[in-house]
């Protein structure tokens, strides 16, 4: 099932690595806010509601043992954002990540952007095992000699060392939202990228950091006008000019840059017609879209709900071409979900590297995917009961009432406590990561 590289064969998942305390008890600081592969899947990025960011770097090994290519180790951990406090609203900043995008790698050094709630930041990841030694005016420990007592010239030389990875900030783009940070994405020209909070969507350059560009302004003149809010956006993969970003009516709407610097009105707007027999009192907030995504073709975009996820076709406005119920089981327990605040957690989204299937998070620590061509689908469980090597993942169902089958999980036992928020595929191969509340499980198709 989903995930075929050549969409022919039928996938089982297996168990790779698991990341993380097992402790019962989860500091607040540990639970993982984002998961993102780089370009190459070589690297996979983490962060944590405590400003850290930590990568993973695929064995070397492994990557020529395909039942072992599903391992990482850990490549660098550093302290990304740190708890600020704005002393003119009186306002606590979060060190939490928002969001990590990788830049397109260019030479040896590794780039990556990370945001919390209103500063982001451009971060160079290299590694050293090198080090320059014979200097002429400085000691090996690092002491300024005498000039006078320098009687020879030497050359200095490098010698080798224990290889080092440094992450340092090459940037730091900051007062620039009002609001909070919901979506940085990197454009295809590799010299801007986009941030987007509740109410506005900016433009910045790499090179600049004390401006961006305001492309879309939604805040009206009067915030009692106010009837929704920006919840994500992003570029398309091959078309610098063009972007998207989505709302909590749960439409999205399609900019093009070429024609106006303010793009307040949209080339495109997606929307479907919400049907008069479902409405009801939750129907405003389970239609807000958490996350949106292009294929990495550009021809779609995937949008996410709290019930489901919707694949859109660019040349198609009045609906999505495809429409996948994540967990419909819950529609009859909306009221426990409003009550206990879940219905307003924001799950994420993501394709495979074909775009032939898609994934995204669930409670109960289920995730699901989606094989768009063969319209399957299989609910797995990311869990530490199942976490020998190379161990299948059984999948699993749900009974929504009525008389439970053997292998079915009953609805009112799913924990809602454990949830999955962020998922992430690797770009070229069947490997996923998928975030726990503070474990990052590794899984790989099953190699035979």
């Amino acid at each position: 099932m989903a995930g075929s590289s050549d969409g022919n064969d039928e996938v089982q998942w297996c168990f790779s690595q698991v990341k993380g305390t097992i402790d019962d008890d989860i500091a607040e600081a540990d639970i993982i806010s984002t998961v993102e592969f780089n370009h190459s899947g070589e690297l996979l990025a983490t962060g944590d509601k405590g400003g850290r960011v930590v990568i993973f770097q695929q064995k070397p090994e492994s990557k020529n043992l395909p039942q072992r290519r599903g391992e990482y180790n850990v490549y660098s951990t550093f302290q990304s954002h740190e708890p600020e406090f704005d002393y003119l609203k009186s306002l606590e900043i979060e060190e939490k990540i928002n969001k990590i995008r990788w830049l397109p790698q260019k030479n040896a050094a590794h780039f990556l952007l990370s945001t919390n709630d209103k500063t982001i930041k451009l971060w160079k990841i290299s590694e050293r095992d090198k080090r320059p030694e014979g200097y002429n005016l400085k000691e090996e420990d690092g002491r300024y000699r005498n000039a006078s007592s320098v009687t020879s010239l030497r050359v200095p030389v490098f010698k080798p060392m224990d290889l080092m990875v440094e992450a340092s900030p090459r940037r730091v783009f900051a007062n620039a939202h009002t609001y909070h940070i919901n979506s940085i994405s990197v454009n295809s020209d590799c010299e801007t990228y986009l941030s987007a909070d509740d109410l506005r969507v900016n433009l910045w350059h790499w090179e600049i950091n004390d401006r961006s560009f305001n492309i879309v302004d939604i805040k009206p003149d009067n915030m009692e006008d106010l009837t929704e809010v920006i919840t994500a956006a992003e570029f398309h993969p091959n078309q610098c000019n063009t972007f998207v970003y989505s709302s909590s009516k749960g439409t999205i709407r399609m900019c093009d840059m070429r024609t106006s610097a303010l793009c307040d009105n949209h080339a495109k707007l997606f929307e479907e017609p919400e049907d008069p027999n479902n409405r009801s009192f939750f129907s405003e907030i389970i239609s807000s879209i958490s996350d949106v995504k292009f294929s990495h073709s550009g021809r779609y975009i995937m949008t996410r709900d709290y019930l489901s996820v919707k694949i859109w076709d660019l040349n198609m406005e009045s609906r999505p071409v495809e429409t996948y119920q994540v967990h419909d089981y819950f529609r009859s327990k909306l009221c426990s979900l409003y009550e206990n605040d879940c219905i307003f957690d924001k799950f994420e989204c993501c394709w495979n590297g074909n775009d032939s299937v898609v994934m995204t998070g669930s409670y109960n620590n289920f995730f699901r995917m989606f094989d768009r061509g063969y319209r399957q689908d299989v609910i797995l469980e990311a869990s530490r009961d199942n976490c020998k090597p190379r161990s299948v993942l059984k999948p699993r169902k749900v009974s929504s009432g009525g008389k439970r089958k053997k292998d079915e999980i009953s609805v009112d036992s799913l924990d809602f406590n454990k949830k999955i928020l962020h998922t992430a595929w690797h770009p070229l191969d069947n490997i996923i990561a998928v975030a726990t509340t503070n474990n990052l499980y590794i899984f790989q198709d099953k190699v035979n």
